[in-house]
């Protein structure tokens, strides 16, 4: 496949290939003891996704109107609610909950746009970690080399995409978690600003921070997933040419400990902007030092999960993921009244770096500081782990903590992939896609 959606598509109406046999072909892929499918799926919706295909196949047939994703294959995380699987988002705690009797408002709207959703892939248990391992149901192994990590917490969204099992991958992102393990995979992740994309139905992390994005293999690709998703129009507004745009590259914070493979990627792809007439400016957000403190007891992620968290914590917390349930414990050695205060200092550091980054058509700074890690180097150290899934969520969530939307784009490197983040206004989406749209044209080629 390896091909974009808005690619699949022509070829879906031109008659060169079958909604049926495009699917056949990802459960295929899937279903191939030697490939990672195993890993990247938890679930599959085989029997649905085939029926929907040829229904999709005989609408076209029949010349009825079809929605903008006709007979597309969609892989969903399975922190979603999809009709007739389990929610189980990727614990072993849930496996053994009833199937969902309904899709979530997000997938159903997918569906209503003629998606084929092909089944519930794997993620790190509960979406809190940036590095996409999980011990109850495997790691899948990144597409660039499968000894190393592909990033999460949407894991399988991110190889189900690289592998060509879906042409899109359906995630989440509370901290990153469709950003980096698209920056991990050389593919395109997308975070929305928090609200524009309804979370009911999903298994919650942080009803403050998260939102539903998506990752594919082009912007078009993930601007098309998110308006169906965000239930608004396909088309993107006029922007001005890159000669005409204004950039900031963020000095401060996220250029911290970046590896000179990720820092000279960076700078090519600023040094292309600035030769195709882009004006670049550096700026700092001197609030972003107080991160560190703020997240010292777990910040506001721990605080909301451990409010979901705790009575399964205090029964059944030998069958979390240690590394996963320490995180979210790390909320009760919070002071009284720490959570209220850093919502409160969010309010005021949102409101100061608006009046910073007001100004530029995008925000640029690295996806993620370092190229994906080894996995068994990350099995093997449980301090090596916590200091990688630091460095690996410390870029994405300046977006999450400023409420804004972001964009992860591959460069063209030799080696590991690694991706150039372009950060919007709150609100300002549909712009950003204009905006990356036109980064990508330059650059990702």
């Amino acid at each position: 496949m390896s091909v974009t959606v808005s690619q699949l598509t022509s070829k879906l109406e031109a008659g060169e290939i079958s909604s049926f046999e495009l699917v056949s072909s990802c459960l295929e892929r899937i279903n191939d003891k030697s490939g990672e499918g195993a890993r990247v799926f938890t679930a599959l919706n085989s029997e649905d996704a085939l029926e929907t295909a040829r229904r999709v196949d005989a609408a076209r047939k029949a010349g009825e109107p079809l929605g903008p994703l006709a007979g597309i294959p969609v892989s969903v995380k399975c922190l979603f609610d999809v009709k007739g699987l389990v929610t189980t988002a990727g614990s072993a705690l849930l496996a053994k909950e009833p199937a969902a009797t309904a899709d979530a408002p997000a997938i159903a709207r997918l569906r209503a746009a003629g998606a084929v959703i092909i089944g519930h892939t794997n993620m790190t248990e509960f979406a809190y970690s940036g590095l996409g391992m999980n011990p109850h149901y495997g790691t899948p192994g990144n597409p660039a080399d499968r000894s190393r990590v592909p990033g999460g917490s949407s894991s399988g969204a991110a190889v189900s995409v690289a592998d060509d099992m879906a042409a899109i991958g359906i995630g989440t992102d509370t901290g990153g978690s469709c950003r980096i393990p698209a920056a991990f995979c050389g593919l395109v992740g997308f975070k929305p600003t928090a609200s524009r994309v309804p979370t009911a139905g999903a298994f919650p992390l942080s009803q403050t921070l998260d939102s539903i994005g998506s990752i594919t293999r082009s912007v078009d690709d993930c601007a098309l997933t998110d308006a169906i998703m965000a239930g608004e129009a396909t088309s993107l507004p006029d922007v001005p040419a890159l000669s005409e745009m204004r950039f900031a590259v963020l000095d401060n914070y996220v250029t911290d400990d970046v590896t000179p493979g990720v820092a000279a990627a960076f700078d090519e792809a600023v040094r292309a902007l600035e030769k195709a007439g882009a004006k670049v400016e550096h700026i700092r957000i001197e609030d972003l030092a107080q991160l560190p403190g703020l997240n010292a007891h777990g910040g506001i992620i721990a605080a909301e999960a451990f409010a979901i968290h705790k009575d399964y914590l205090a029964e059944r917390s030998g069958e979390y993921d240690p590394r996963v349930s320490i995180r979210i414990m790390k909320a009760e050695t919070m002071e009284p009244g720490e959570y209220e205060h850093i919502l409160a200092v969010r309010k005021a550091i949102i409101a100061r770096a608006d009046e910073i980054t007001r100004p530029y058509d995008a925000v640029l700074m690295p996806s993620v500081a370092m190229e994906a890690p080894v996995t068994a180097e990350l099995d093997a150290d449980d301090a090596y782990y916590g200091a990688q899934n630091i460095l690996a969520l410390r870029n994405t969530t300046v977006g999450n903590f400023l409420d804004r939307c972001g964009i992860s784009l591959p460069l063209p490197v030799a080696g590991l992939p690694v991706g150039l983040m372009l950060m919007g206004e709150t609100m300002g989406d549909r712009r950003l896609f204009a905006v990356a749209k036109k980064v990508e044209q330059l650059i990702c080629r």
